[in-house]
């Protein structure tokens, strides 16, 4: 069974950055998934429901991202597509949360936002934004 496995989270100051990455554990997501699937970031504060953070297609074609993470988050993917990746930049105390990736293997909506349409989930890891 596909395991993802998060890391690259941690302590950052307000106007930093931090990168994290999700890998498949056992294996390479190019065996296991193909151009139509979705891996997606998401997040979760404290005392708040999980939310959406960007989602890309494996074949490239398509990405997304919340209004929150606009323009200052960008999700990318490995050229052997055994690791992707979220480029956090100008991070502020409201980016704090435990993030999580995900694999959705819906084909009906091109990028799902609805933690529901991913079956397969990371740990998760801790992002703290705090002077």
């Amino acid at each position: 069974q596909v395991q993802l496995v998060e890391a690259g989270g941690g302590l950052v100051q307000p106007g930093g950055s931090l990168r994290l990455s999700c890998g498949v554990s056992g294996g390479t997501f190019s065996s296991v998934t193909t151009a139509y699937e979705t891996m997606g970031w998401f997040r979760q504060a404290p005392g708040k429901e999980r939310e959406f953070v960007a989602g890309i297609k494996w074949s490239g074609s398509r990405s997304l991202y919340s209004d929150s993470v606009k323009r200052r988050f960008k999700i990318s993917s490995a050229n052997d597509k055994s690791t992707f990746y979220l480029q956090m930049n100008s991070l502020t105390p409201e980016d704090s949360a435990v993030y999580y990736c995900a694999r959705s293997t819906n084909l009906t909506v091109v990028v799902p936002t609805g933690p529901n349409y991913y079956g397969t989930w990371g740990q998760g890891t801790k992002v703290t934004v705090s002077s």
